[in-house]
């Protein structure tokens, strides 16, 4: 009879993928619609983490999406989508960038598709978001935060 060997290394477990907060505007319309110019689009993003005990951590990826057309809002949509994970293993070092990088990985496809939904259904074409490197994004974090502690304090 064999032992069932326990998993070496760290682990991440997907828990639950769900909307925490979804909201949608479009205030200018239904005049918006006879507007025949482009319209300029603003993409926000941020993640925040949260443990809910030792291995479990919520993770939440809010994206905000503002279209305008010259200074008129054609629609905001923001999505708070989140998940809860399973994180074990990790150094404190490895938990944040996992955090950062790899969970939001996870949930950004669902995000994307949310906001593609919501914008559909308030009679707009559909919003396709292009893949994000978060990976990039961690780096660069952390390359503006190592720059922030070699300033001189004053």
């Amino acid at each position: 009879m064999a032992d069932e060997q326990q998993p070496q290394g760290p682990q991440l477990a997907i828990q639950k993928i769900y909307v925490k907060d979804l909201s949608f505007e479009a205030p200018n319309t239904p005049a918006i619609f006879m507007e025949q110019k482009s319209p300029q689009v603003d993409l926000q993003m941020h993640n925040e983490a949260k443990s809910l005990d030792e291995q479990t951590h919520e993770i939440v990826l809010t994206i905000t999406v503002t279209v305008k057309l010259e200074e008129k809002t054609v629609y905001l949509v923001e999505v708070k989508q989140a998940g809860i994970f399973t994180l074990s293993g990790f150094t404190k070092e490895q938990l944040e960038m996992v955090s950062a990088t790899a969970c939001p990985n996870i949930l950004f496809p669902y995000a994307r598709e949310t906001i593609s939904d919501v914008v559909i259904r308030g009679g707009f074409p559909p919003l396709l978001l292009n893949p994000v490197n978060f990976d990039a994004i961690y780096q660069q974090e952390m390359a503006r935060r190592q720059q922030e502690a070699e300033q001189p304090k004053h």
